[in-house]
C-alpha cells in the first residue's frame, strides 16, 4: 500500500470495522438463542402466572434472576440483527433477518405481560415489603420494580396488552424501519473540488456545513435539501402514521399528555421537564448572542441557517482516525487513567463501525446490547475536526454502559435524561484538554467556538426541536393529519423561536426536519441532550472545583447505572436536580463560555476590541 493510499484509509476510517459475531456466544444463528429464550419463557409462565403478587423478596429475585436470562437471549439477539441493519439497510435479507427477530422475540415475550400487571397490582403494603426487605438478593432489581410501580394507572387488562404488543412489530417499528431504509438511500451532489460533482450519503453533505468557505457551505446547504425533496413526502406520511399510532396508544393507556409516556420512561415528572424547557427557552437570547457574534467574527451581516455551524478556522482541516484517537485517549487520560483504559480498548477491539458507507444508517449511536457483553458503537467518519467531538460523545456512552454492565439488565441504562452525561462529560474533557495543548490564539478560539456551536446545538437547538415536537404531536391530535407545509411552518417557527434575528432562515431549510431520526425512532428524547448537557456541565464544574478526589465519585455514578432515581444518581456527584433553579447554574455555565468565546476571539484579533457579545 503506498503512504497515499494509507492516509486515505486512515482519513475515511477504512477497516474501522465491528465483529458482531460474538453476540451469539458460540451459537449457530440467532434462532438458536430465540429458542433458549422461548424455553425460559414457558417456564416462567408456568413457575410465575398468579404468584407474582404474593412472592417473597427471595422469591421474587430467583424468578428475576431467570427473567434476566431469558433477555440476555433476546438482546444479544436482537443486537445481532439491527446492528448488521444498521450498516446495510440496503440488504433485504439483512432486513428479513431483523423482521424476523422482531417477531419471535414478540411472540416469546407476549405471553410475559402477566409478570409488569400482577406486580402493579400487588397492594402497596405487600410491595413496599417486599422493596424494603433488605435480602441483597433482590438488588440487581430492585430499583427496577420500584420504578415499575409507576405505571399502575396506565396499564391495561393482559388481553388488551397482549394486542398492544403483538401489533407494535406491524406498527411502530416497522414504520421505523422504513424510514431509516428511506434516509439511507438519500444522496447528495458535491462538489468533487475540481469544478464536477460526486454523489455522497447524505452525512457527508451535512458535515460540509462545518466548511469555512460560505460558498462551499451554500453549495452543501442546496445539495442537501435537493437530495432531501425527492422522498418529503412519504417521509411526511411515515411521521403522521407513527404521531397518530401514539396518539391512539396515549389515549388507550389515559396519559394526559403526549410527553408522559416519555417523562414515566425518565423517571421525570411533566412538571419538571417543563420547567426545564421554560428555563432554555428562557434563555433564548444566548444563542442570539452567540450568532450575532458569529456573524461580525466571519464577516456577514446575518448569518443564514447554512452559516450556524461554520468553523472559524482559518483553514479547513481534516484529522485522520489515528491522530483523532490519539488526542480523544489523551483527554480521557487526563482525567482518569481507569477510564482511557476503557476508552483504548474500544478502539483496538472491534467494537467500533466508523466509515461512511452506501446503506448505512446515519448520525452516531451507543448499543449498549447486553451486561455479559460490551456495546457497540457505530460513526460515520467524514474526517471533519467536529467528528473528533462526536468520537469523545460516543466513547463516553460507551465507557458509561461498560462501567453499568454489573447492574445487570434491569438497571444497567439509565433513564433518557442522564444517559447524555457521561458522553457530554467525555466531549468537555476532550475540548479541555486540546485547549492546554494549544498555544496559537487562532486555533483557540476555534475551539472555543466549535464548543460554543455543540452548546447550542444540544441544549437549545433540542430544546426548540421539543417544541416542534409539541406542535406537531398537538396538531395531529387536535386537527388531523399534517401536510408538508404544516410539518416545515411548525418547524421554522419554532426555529426561528430560537434564533430571533441572528439568523435568516432559508426557504430550503424548511425541509431540514424531515431527516432527523429521533421524532421517529424516540418521540420526546430531545430534551433529554438538554438535560444531559446542562447535567454534565455541573458535573463537570464540580470537577474543576475539586480536581482528582472527584474521579472517585464520577465512576461510581457510572457504576450505578439505573440502579436508583435521577436525583439519587445526582447526589453522588453533589448535584441537586430537585431544585428548580439547578438548570439555571447550567445555562450560566453556558453564558460564561460565550464570554470566554468572545473573548478568544478578540484575543485572536478577529473582533474589534468594542464589540460585545450581546451588542
Amino acid at each position: 500500500m503506498t503512504t497515499l493510499d494509507a492516509q486515505s484509509d486512515d482519513l475515511a476510517a477504512r477497516g474501522v470495522a465491528w465483529d458482531l459475531e460474538p453476540l451469539l456466544d458460540g451459537r449457530a444463528d440467532v434462532d438458536a438463542l430465540l429458542d433458549e429464550a422461548q424455553s425460559i419463557s414457558d417456564e416462567l409462565v408456568t413457575t410465575g402466572r398468579g404468584r407474582i403478587a404474593a412472592m417473597s423478596a427471595g422469591e421474587l429475585a430467583a424468578f428475576h434472576r431467570r427473567y434476566e436470562l431469558l433477555i440476555d437471549r433476546i438482546n444479544r439477539a436482537a443486537n445481532y440483527a439491527q446492528l448488521h441493519f444498521a450498516v446495510n439497510t440496503n440488504d433485504p435479507a439483512v432486513g428479513a433477518r431483523m423482521a424476523h427477530v422482531e417477531e419471535r422475540s414478540t411472540a416469546i415475550t407476549t405471553p410475559l405481560i402477566f409478570i409488569e400487571l400482577e406486580w402493579a397490582a400487588a397492594p402497596e403494603d405487600q410491595a413496599e415489603s417486599v422493596l424494603s426487605d433488605p435480602n441483597p438478593a433482590l438488588d440487581f432489581v430492585r430499583h427496577h420494580l420500584r420504578s415499575a410501580r409507576r405505571y399502575q394507572p396506565y396499564l391495561l387488562t393482559e388481553p388488551e396488552e397482549r394486542v398492544m404488543k403483538e401489533k407494535s412489530v406491524t406498527g411502530d417499528s416497522a414504520w421505523a424501519r422504513l424510514f431509516d431504509e428511506l434516509m439511507s438511500a438519500v444522496e447528495v451532489e458535491l462538489d468533487d473540488g475540481s469544478g464536477g460533482t460526486r454523489t455522497a450519503p447524505l452525512e457527508h453533505g451535512l458535515a460540509m456545513l462545518q466548511h469555512p468557505d460560505r460558498s462551499v457551505r451554500e453549495h452543501a446547504h442546496a445539495a442537501v435539501t435537493a437530495g432531501l425533496a425527492p422522498g418529503l413526502r412519504t417521509r411526511a406520511y411515515v411521521f403522521n402514521t407513527l404521531l397518530n399510532d401514539k396518539s391512539v396508544n396515549d389515549r388507550l393507556r389515559t396519559y394526559p399528555s403526549w410527553i408522559t409516556s416519555r417523562n414515566l420512561a425518565n423517571e421525570a415528572s411533566d412538571e419538571s421537564v417543563q420547567a426545564l424547557v421554560d428555563a432554555v427557552v428562557a434563555r433564548y437570547d444566548i444563542p442570539q448572542r452567540w450568532y450575532a457574534l458569529k456573524a461580525k467574527v466571519l464577516g456577514i451581516p446575518v448569518l443564514r441557517d447554512y452559516d450556524r455551524m461554520a468553523s472559524v478556522a482559518t483553514t479547513d482541516a481534516t484529522i485522520g482516525w489515528a491522530a483523532a484517537t490519539e488526542v480523544v485517549v489523551d483527554a480521557y487520560a487526563s482525567f482518569s487513567g481507569e477510564i482511557a483504559s476503557v476508552v483504548q480498548r474500544f478502539l483496538r477491539e472491534p467494537w467500533v463501525d466508523a466509515p461512511t458507507r452506501p446503506g448505512k444508517r446515519g448520525g452516531a449511536f451507543c448499543a449498549y446490547t447486553v451486561p455479559a457483553h460490551h456495546p457497540y458503537l457505530m460513526l460515520n467518519w467524514t474526517s471533519r475536526t467536529r467528528d473528533v467531538a462526536t468520537l469523545a460523545h460516543e466513547l463516553g456512552h460507551g465507557v458509561h454502559g461498560y462501567l453499568s454492565r454489573e447492574q445487570g439488565v434491569f438497571q444497567m441504562s439509565t433513564p433518557l435524561t442522564l444517559a447524555e452525561t457521561a458522553s457530554v462529560f467525555g466531549e468537555t474533557v476532550t475540548r479541555a484538554r486540546l485547549m492546554e495543548l494549544l498555544d496559537d490564539p487562532n486555533e483557540r478560539f476555534a475551539l472555543a467556538a466549535s464548543g460554543m456551536d455543540d452548546a447550542i446545538a444540544t441544549v437549545f437547538r433540542q430544546v426548540a426541536m421539543n417544541r416542534f415536537e409539541h406542535a406537531v404531536h398537538s396538531h395531529r391530535r387536535e386537527r388531523g393529519e399534517l401536510s408538508v407545509d404544516d410539518f416545515s411552518n411548525a418547524w421554522t417557527s419554532t426555529q426561528r423561536d430560537m434564533l430571533g434575528d441572528s439568523v435568516e432562515i432559508t426557504d430550503g431549510y424548511r425541509s431540514w426536519w424531515s431527516y432527523i431520526p429521533h421524532f421517529i425512532h424516540t418521540p420526546g428524547y430531545v430534551y433529554a441532550y438538554a438535560y444531559g448537557q446542562l447535567l454534565a456541565l455541573s458535573v463537570y464544574r464540580r470537577y474543576e472545583e475539586v480536581g482528582d478526589a472527584f474521579v472517585p465519585q464520577y465512576l461510581e455514578l457510572l457504576r450505578a447505572g439505573g440502579s436508583m432515581s435521577p436525583e439519587e444518581l445526582g447526589r453522588i456527584v453533589d448535584c441537586d436536580l430537585a431544585d428548580p433553579g439547578f438548570w439555571d447554574g447550567g445555562l450560566d455555565i453556558i453564558e460564561a463560555q460565550l464570554q470566554a468565546a468572545e473573548a478568544a476571539a478578540l484575543a485572536a484579533g478577529r473582533l474589534a476590541r468594542t464589540t460585545g457579545a450581546g451588542s
